[in-house]
This record gives C-alpha cells, structure tokens and sequence, in this order.
C-alpha cells in the first residue's frame, strides 16, 4: 500500500467522525433489538464496515475525470430516472415511497442524488466564475435542482427535498451570484406563495401546512413526534440518565429512535454535556471539510467541498432542529449517527471523493502558481 497516498487522507477527519458513528452505535445498543426490527447494533455495524471501506477505496481514486461534463450529466440523469422509477418500483414506508426494497436490504436513491447534484453544480459554476452575475446561471442552476426536488416532493419527501434546495441555494450563494437577482427570485417566490394561500390553497390544505410548520400546536396528533422528542431532551437535563436508562427510547414512546430521533434518544441519556460534545464535534467536521476544500486544485474541487460541508449542514440542522421542536418533522437522518445504510454509505462516498481530490491538490496548485506567476 503507497504510504504517500496514505499521508493524502485527512485522518483528523476521520478522528472527528468516529466518535460520532461510536454514539450512534452505543444508543441503538441501549434499546436494541426491538420486535419486528432486528438488532439495530449489529446491522448498523456491518454498514460502518462497508461504509468505511468504500472510502479508503474513494480515496486511491484520480476523480478527475469527474470533470467531464458529459459523465455527470449521464450520472444526473441516471438518478433522475431512478428517483422517477420509484413511483413503479419503489415501497412505501413511514408514508413516503422512497425505498427499494432489495430482498436483505433497501436502498434511498434520493441519497446518491444529493451528492450528484453537488458534483453538477460544482462544474457548472467552477466554468462560470468570469460571467457568473448573470442573470441566467441562476435559473440553469436552479433548473438541476428543481426536477429532483419536483420528484422528491411527489413520493413525498420534504426533508430531502429541503436538503436539495439548500445544496442549491449554499452553492449559488458561494459561487458569487448576484444576490440582487437571488433577491427577485425569492420575491417572486413569496409572492406566488402569497397568491396560492390566498386564491387557490383550501382550508384542510393550510391547516396541513401549519400543523406542518409547528407540530407542535397539535401534540395529540400531527405534533406528537415532536412533542415525545423534546420530552426526550428535557428530561437527560445536564448530565444524562445513563446508557440505557432512557425511559422515552426504551418506553417506545419516542418514535423511531434509531433514525428520525437519534439525538433526541442520545440526549435524554447523556445530558447536556454529551450533546453539546456531539455538536462541538460536527462543527469540528464542517470546518475540517471547509479547510481542505480551500486546498481544492481547481475551483471544482473548491466548490465540490463547500457543496459537501453545505450537504452536511443541512443535515445536522435540520435533525437537531427537528429533534428540539424548533422545525417541522421531515424524516431527515443525523449524519454518522442514524440507523442506515443509504445515507451513510453517501456520506463515507462524498469524503471519500474528498480525499481522493486532495491527492492532487497541493502539486496541481503549485504548478499553477509557478505558472502565474513565473510564466513556465
């Protein structure tokens, strides 16, 4: 094994992520296995393993092929017509038809989708930087992101969909769009919105709309996930009440604990003290992700870092939003730390690449350096 190409993976990263992947596991362990599900530990475990392989494979990879265009338009509309096939092929489960079921395991292909969009978008803006305060980039740009989110919506999935258009949105704002012409967008927005709530929405739609909004305005029904979760909190107050002794999990009364409501079910046995390390630790990973990405060979591999470490945020904070009461429940897993394989194996995937671009990048910004400035 090339022990140069060992030096390339950012091993801080990795050092920053398996105390997380720890937690998760050590939570599930606590109230695992429960009937009808197996044992969420043992599963889960097998999913790190994998997981963490494919990214020390990820990270022996030239991806810059990734560059060409006509390889990630072939990869954006293969997951299009997935995500579309799900409406024959796919099963419903906690009300969304977003899964295949693939006999021992099943598979969200919305997911690999998430990451697609961010290498797509990376190249079209890395190619545009000169002209990028045209109005138009906004609405091509804007045009990758809407028909995923169109078919996500459809299954439905608004969680994801939500982490699409925040893909989109952090990557236009980076990429040094104007934000005057951002601003006409979203006031046409509001105001179409404006319109519909108006003229067109009935009364059972709005109601679902704002029960969707604040759950917890109705915690006997539409806001009772939301409710047992902020219980869940509370009730670990500073310290915690030990692994295993979390009554909310344990008790069932906290929906799915091991997806959805992980860090509600970790807070409740390690306190304060033990969530605030979680978000000291995610934090710690957005930065790491931030620095490298400054590192980046080309403004692709720049832009492919911020997607991810935007990809990562939208993630974490809607999670631990959701997990708090502060924003609608919307199905959305906890990086690192959720039961599952689909989002975990994406995750590993996308640093994966990561570590594969910085392979290249310190030489690649020397020459251009040398070039720029010495003229050879």
């Amino acid at each position: 094994m090339d022990s140069g190409i060992l030096k390339k993976i950012d091993w801080l990263l990795v050092f920053l992520i398996l105390p997380i992947i720890t937690a998760g596991l050590f939570t599930m362990k606590s109230f695992a296995p429960t009937e009808g599900t197996g044992n969420f530990f043992e599963k889960q475990l097998i999913w790190v393993a994998v997981s963490l392989g494919v990214f020390f494979i990820f990270s022996f990879i030239d991806f810059r092929f990734l560059k060409r265009t006509d390889i990630l338009v072939f990869l954006f509309v293969l997951f299009s017509v997935i995500l579309l096939s799900l409406f024959v092929l796919g099963y419903v489960a906690h009300g969304s038809k977003a899964w295949f079921n693939l006999g021992l395991l099943s598979f969200q292909p919305v997911d690999m989708m998430k990451l697609v969009l961010v290498l797509i978008l990376a190249k079209y803006f890395s190619r545009r930087h000169v002209e990028i305060k045209d109005f138009k980039h906004i609405f091509i740009s804007g045009f990758y992101m809407i028909l995923p989110v169109v078919l996500v919506l459809l299954q439905p999935d608004f969680g994801s969909a939500m982490v699409l258009l925040l893909i989109w949105l952090g990557l236009v704002l980076v990429s040094g769009i104007s934000k005057m012409h951002l601003l006409y967008v979203f006031i046409v927005g509001a105001i179409s919105f404006a319109l519909l709530w108006g003229f067109v929405f009935a009364p059972y739609q709005k109601a679902r709309i704002l029960n969707f909004l604040n759950p917890l305005s109705d915690i006997h029904g539409s806001g009772y996930n939301a409710f047992q979760s902020t219980v869940a909190v509370g009730s670990g107050q500073i310290t915690g009440k030990g692994l295993g002794f979390g009554t909310q999990s344990r008790l069932q009364f906290l929906p799915q604990p091991e997806t959805d409501f992980i860090f509600a079910a970790f807070a409740e046995e390690w306190g304060f003290i033990g969530s605030g390390l979680i978000l000291i630790l995610y934090l710690s990973i957005i930065s790491r992700i931030l620095y490298i990405a400054s590192y980046g060979a080309t403004n692709f591999e720049i832009l492919f870092g911020m997607g991810i470490a935007i990809f990562f945020m939208s993630h974490i904070l809607i999670n631990i939003g959701m997990n708090l009461g502060l924003l609608p429940i919307t199905g959305i897993p906890l990086p690192f730390m959720s039961y599952g394989g689909s989002h975990l194996l994406t995750e590993f995937m996308a640093l994966g690449i990561l570590m594969g671009m910085r392979r290249y990048a310190r030489s690649i910004r020397r020459d251009d350096m040398r070039h720029e400035f010495l003229g050879v």
